[in-house]
C-alpha cells in the first residue's frame, strides 16, 4: 500500500494530532513520518527537505483552515535521501509504524496506525554503508568544560571506537583538529560546536560506563579525570536520545593522553593540508600522496596516524620494523596485500550488527573476513619476518573458528542485504526449515499444474495464475476471454476487472495458495529466529571481532607504506633522543608526484638543524621553492612519528612534541579578521606555546602590512623564536634586512634558493644554499608572471631611485645593529624619577597663591629625597 493515512480534509485530526505530537518530540530535526511505503514531511519541514532534495512540494488536506505542505521519499530509498539531508546539515527523526493497519483496526475502525520516534539520524552517528564513507573514520565529539580543564569523549559508532581525553583550554583546539569530527556537541561555547546540556554529571558517567561495560572499576581502562567523565555522561545521554531503544556500538573506552601525540593545530593542519587540500577535497593532499592501503579499515587508521603522530619513541620504532620488514620482504608484502584486498570491513557490519541494523550479508562479512584473518595468521607466523609488532597482532587474528563454522554451516554463500524475503539461512542447517521449504515448492509445482489444467479445461490458452500483494494468487485471462469464467457454474469467482484483463479465482487454487502461503510464511519465522540466534553468537564475540578488524587494519597499513617507500626511494628514519634534525635529499610528496604525472623532476634540498644551528633564516625569489621546503619538512616529521618511512635520501631526526606552520593566510571575513590578523593569531600562538621539542614553520610574516611595520615584526618574532622559544625553525622571508641578525644570534644560520638570470629571464633553480640571496628577484618575478612592458619597465626605475635613496640613508634597517638584544628588553623598566613626575602633575593657570607655595615646600623635599 502507498500511503495509508492519507489527509483528506479535517477527516485527517486525529493522524494530525499524532504527527504533531511526534514533531514536538522530534525538535530541531526533520521528521520522516512512516506511512505505508513512504516517509512523509510536512510544513515547514517539508519546504526544508524539497528544497535540499530537490523533489515536489506539494500540498494535502487542511490544518487550522490552511493547505499542508507536503513531500514524501520511498521508504525503499531513503538512505539516498538522507545522505543529502545530512550533507546538508540536517538532524531527521525516524518515525515507523510501530503496529499494522489490521492491528489499529482492532481498536475501532478510525483508529490511527501507531507510530514513535524509533531513531534520530545525525553526521555523527551514522552506520549505514550508504551513508558513510568507507575509507574515512566519523566521529561523534562531545566537549565538556569542567573547571579550568575540557574534557573530549569522541566515538565512531560504526567501528565501536571509543576515546576519552582531557585537556588545558590551549590544547582544545589541536585536539578537535586531530579528531575532525562530523558532530560536535558540548555544554560550553565553542565554535562549530552545538549546544547539549544532558549527562554531563561525572559521577553518574562512571556509574553508566561500569554499568555499560560491566566492570566494578574503571581503572583497567585508564585514568579519567572529572572533565573526561563529564565529556563522556554527555556522550552517553546523547546516543541514547538518538538510538531510542537501539543500543549504539561502543568498545571500552580509550584514555588519549595530550602527551600521547604530537600537537597539531587547526590552522597547521590546514596550511600543511594534512587530510585536506585547500581546495576542500582529499586530492591533493598528504594522506591522497601516502596511502596505497586496499581497505577502507586502513585508510581510516592511516588518516588517524597521520593526524596523530606518535610522541613514544618505542611505539615508532614498533610500527617502523614492522613497515621495514614488508619493504624487505616483496613476496610476503604483495601475497598480504591480495588477500586483504579481497577482505569485507568487518569492523563496521559489527556496527550494524551491535545497532540493531544488521543484515543476513553482515553476518556473512562476518564469516568471510574471520575465516581470512585465520588464513593470514597462519601464512603471516611462517612467511613474514618476525617483529614485535606483527607478534602483538597475529593472536587477534584467531579465536573465532566456532563462531566462523556456524556462520559458515547456517549461512548461504552470498546472503542479501534485506532478510524480508527470507533465503539466506542455507539447505541442511534445520531439516524443519527445509522441510517447509519443500511444502512452498510442492505447491507451487501445484499451482504450475493448475494453471496447465484450468488452460485445458477452459480453452483459454493466455490464461495464467499470478501473484500480488493484495489478491495473493489468482486467475488472470483477457476480457475478451472473460465471459465464459463469469458464467455461474464455472466454478470461479470473479475478483478484479483491469483495462483489458480480468482476474478470478477458483477453490482448489485458493487451498493450494494456503498451502504455500502458511509454508512461506512458517518458513520466514524460522529464518527470522535463526538470524536472531546467529546475530547473538556474533555479539557475544564483539570486541574480539573488533580487535579482529584493528589488526587487519594495522597490517594493511604497514603493507601500504612499505609499498609507498619501495615505489617513491623513500627511507627509514633514524629517531634520536636530543632535539635534532638533519634531513639528506628531502622531497616533497605532494609536490613530488605531482611533478611526476607531469614528467618534470623534483629537486632535493638538505636540512640540517641542530643546538649550533636551529634557527634557518631563508631568503630568496617567489615561486623560487621556501614555500615547498618548509613544508616538506614539517611533512617528513609527521611521516617519521607516524610510523612510515620518509622521502629522503637520510634522515636522522630528534621526536616533535609541537607543530606549528605559519604559511600562507587569508581572510577570515566570518570572524572578522584580515589576513594579517590571522597572521597574528597564528604567530602569537606560536610562540605562546612553542617549547624547545618543537618544530615551527614562519613564511613571510609581516608581509600583510606597511614595510617598517612588517620588519618590525618580524625582526622581533625572529628573535622571540631564537632566545625564547629556543625550537627548531625554519623562517622564510623577503625583508634581507633580517640577515643582519645573523652577527648577534648564534643559532642562527643564513640559507637563501637559488636563482639566475639569463639573457634577461630568471630562472629559478629550486635548489638551497648556504648565505643570504645576492638580490631580490621581484621584478623578474613580475614579468614571468606577465606584467605588460611598459609597467615592468617603470617598476625598475622606481626601484632604482629607492635604492639609491638606501644607498644614502643606511635603508629602512639603518640603526637596526644598536638595538640591544630580544632579552634585554624584558628587563625592569628604569625607575621613574619623583620630581619630574610631580613636576608633570602641575597646572600652573589653575593654582592659588598658597597651593603655589605648598608645591615649592613640596618639591624642595622631593630634591632632598
Amino acid at each position: 500500500m502507498a500511503r495509508e493515512d492519507k489527509m483528506t480534509g479535517e477527516t485527517a485530526t486525529p493522524m494530525m494530532a499524532q504527527y504533531l505530537a511526534l514533531k514536538a518530540e522530534a525538535g530541531d530535526c526533520l521528521l520522516f513520518y512512516r506511512m505505508g511505503d513512504f516517509f512523509e514531511l510536512f510544513f515547514e519541514d517539508a519546504r526544508i527537505a524539497a528544497a535540499d532534495l530537490d523533489i515536489a512540494l506539494t500540498a494535502r488536506g487542511t490544518h487550522e483552515g490552511q493547505p499542508i505542505p507536503m513531500c514524501g521519499v520511498p521508504v525503499h530509498a531513503a538512505e539516498s535521501y538522507l545522505a543529502r539531508l545530512i550533507r546538508a546539515g540536517r538532524r531527521v527523526a525516524i518515525a515507523e509504524q510501530v503496529e499494522s493497519p489490521a492491528e489499529a483496526k482492532k481498536r475501532g475502525s478510525k483508529a490511527v496506525v501507531a507510530r514513535a520516534i524509533v531513531r534520530v539520524v545525525t553526521a555523527g552517528t551514522l552506520t549505514e554503508e550508504a551513508l558513510l564513507d568507507s575509507r574515512a573514520a566519523n566521529w561523534l565529539a562531545v566537549v565538556a568544560k569542567a573547571g579550568d580543564r575540557y574534557g573530549i569523549a569522541a566515538a565512531d559508532i560504526s567501528t565501536g571506537r571509543f576515546e576519552l581525553s582531557s585537556v588545558p583550554a590551549g590544547a582544545l583546539d589541536a585536539e578537535l583538529a586531530r579528531l575532525g569530527a562530523a558532530e560536535i556537541l558540548s555544554n560550553d561555547a565553542i565554535p562549530g560546536a552545538r549546544q547539549w546540556s544532558s549527562g554531563f554529571d561525572s559521577l553518574a558517567a562512571e556509574r553508566k560506563l561500569k554499568d555499560r561495560f560491566g566492570v566494578a572499576t574503571l581503572d583497567g581502562f585508564g585514568s579519567f579525570d572529572r572533565a573526561a567523565l563529564c565529556a563522556a555522561g554527555g556522550l552517553l545521554a546523547y546516543l541514547d536520545e538518538v538510538a531510542r531503544e537501539s543500543l549504539t556500538f561502543l568498545r571500552p573506552p580509550v584514555m588519549i593522553a595530550a602527551g600521547d601525540h604530537m600537537m597539531i593545530d587547526a590552522a597547521t593542519r590546514e596550511s600543511l593540508e594534512l587530510t585536506r587540500s585547500a581546495a576542500g577535497g582529499r586530492a591533493g593532499s598528504l594522506l591522497a600522496a601516502v596511502d596505497r592501503t586496499v581497505t577502507g579499515a586502513g585508510a581510516r587508521l592511516l588518516a588517524a596516524d597521520l593526524g596523530a603522530p606518535l610522541l613514544d619513541r618505542a611505539r615508532i620504532e614498533a610500527r617502523l620494523d614492522l613497515v621495514d620488514a614488508l619493504e624487505r620482504d616483496g613476496g610476503t608484502r604483495d601475497w598480504l596485500r591480495r588477500q586483504l584486498r579481497t577482505l569485507p570491513d568487518i569492523g563496521r557490519a559489527l556496527g550494524r550488527i551491535v545497532a540493531g541494523r544488521g543484515s543476513p550479508r553482515d553476518l556473512g562479512q562476518l564469516r568471510d573476513g574471520l575465516g581470512e584473518a585465520r588464513r593470514m595468521h597462519d601464512h603471516l607466523a611462517h612467511a613474514a619476518e618476525p617483529t614485535a609488532l606483527l607478534n602483538e597482532l597475529l593472536p587477534a587474528l584467531t579465536g573465532h573458528g566456532a563462531l566462523v563454522d556456524l556462520l559458515t554451516r547456517a549461512l548461504v554463500p552470498a546472503p542479501p542485504i534485506d532478510a524480508a524475503q527470507g533465503g539466506y539461512i542455507a539447505e541442511g542447517y534445520d531439516a524443519a526449515l527445509d522441510a517447509l521449504r519443500a511444502t512452498g515448492g510442492d505447491g507451487r509445482r501445484a499451482i504450475a499444474a493448475l494453471e496447465a489444467r484450468y488452460r485445458a479445461e477452459t480453452g483459454i490458452a493466455s490464461l495464467k495464475i499470478r501473484h500480488n500483494n493484495v489478491l495473493g494468487y489468482h486467475i488472470e485471462v483477457p476480457a475478451k476471454a472473460a465471459d465464459r469464467l463469469m458464467a455461474a457454474d464455472s466454478g470461479f469467482t470473479h475478483r478484479q476487472t483491469l483495462a483489458g484483463v480480468v482476474r478470478f479465482n477458483a477453490p482448489d487454487l485458493h487451498e493450494q495458495a494456503m498451502k504455500v502461503g502458511q509454508a512461506g510464511a512458517h518458513a520466514l519465522a524460522a529464518e527470522a529466529a535463526h538470524l536472531e540466534e546467529l546475530t547473538e553468537a556474533a555479539l557475544r564475540r564483539a570486541e574480539p571481532i573488533a580487535a579482529t578488524a584493528d589488526a587487519l587494519a594495522r597490517l594493511d597499513v604497514a603493507a601500504a607504506l612499505a609499498e609507498r617507500a619501495i615505489e617513491g626511494g623513500w627511507c627509514r628514519p633514524h629517531l634520536e633522543e636530543q632535539p635534532c634534525f638533519d634531513v639528506e635529499g628531502g622531497r616533497h610528496p605532494v609536490v613530488e608526484e605531482a611533478l611526476k604525472a607531469s614528467g618534470a623532476r623534483f629537486v632535493a634540498n638538505d636540512c640540517r638543524l641542530d643546538e649550533a644551528e636551529r634557527l634557518w633564516l631563508v631568503t630568496g625569489p617567489n615561486m623560487g621553492g621556501k614555500s615547498t621546503f618548509l613544508r616538506q619538512n614539517a611533512l617528513i616529521a609527521i611521516l617519521a612519528q607516524a610510523g612510515s618511512f620518509v622521502p629522503a635520501a637520510r634522515a636522522r631526526l630528534g621526536l616533535v612534541d609541537r607543530l606549528f606552520s605559519r604559511v600562507g593566510a587569508s581572510d577570515n571575513l566570518a570572524r572578522g579578521r584580515s589576513t594579517f590578523m590571522v597572521e597574528m593569531v597564528e604567530t602569537a600562538a606560536i610562540l605562546a606555546q612553542a617549547t624547545p621539542s618543537s618544530f615551527v614553520i614562519l613564511d613571510e610574516v609581516g608581509r600583510g602590512t606597511s614595510t617598517y611595520d612588517g620588519l618590525a615584526i618580524a625582526w622581533a618574532v625572529v628573535e622571540a623564536i631564537h632566545d625564547i622559544a629556543r625550537c627548531r625553525c625554519l623562517f622564510a622571508t623577503h625583508y634581507h634586512e633580517l640577515t643582519r641578525l645573523a652577527e648577534r644570534l648564534d643559532a642562527l644560520s643564513l640559507h637563501h634558493v637559488r636563482a639566475r638570470e639569463w639573457r634577461g629571464d630568471l630562472v629559478l633553480l629550486h635548489e638551497l644554499a648556504e648565505g643570504p640571496a645576492d638580490r631580490s628577484y621581484g621584478i623578474a618575478v613580475a614579468k614571468l608572471a606577465g606584467l605588460p612592458p611598459a609597467v615592468l619597465a617603470r617598476a625598475a626605475s622606481v626601484l632604482a631611485k629607492l635604492e639609491q635613496g638606501r644607498a644614502a640613508t643606511g635603508g629602512i634597517a639603518a640603526g637596526l645593529d644598536d638595538l640591544p638584544l630580544f632579552a634585554a628588553l624584558a628587563e625592569e623598566p628604569a625607575a621613574v624619577d619623583p620630581l619630574r613626575a610631580a613636576l608633570d602633575e602641575i597646572e600652573p593657570d589653575s593654582l592659588s597663591p598658597r597651593e603655589a607655595l605648598e608645591i615649592v615646600y613640596r618639591l624642595k623635599s622631593l630634591s632632598r629625597a
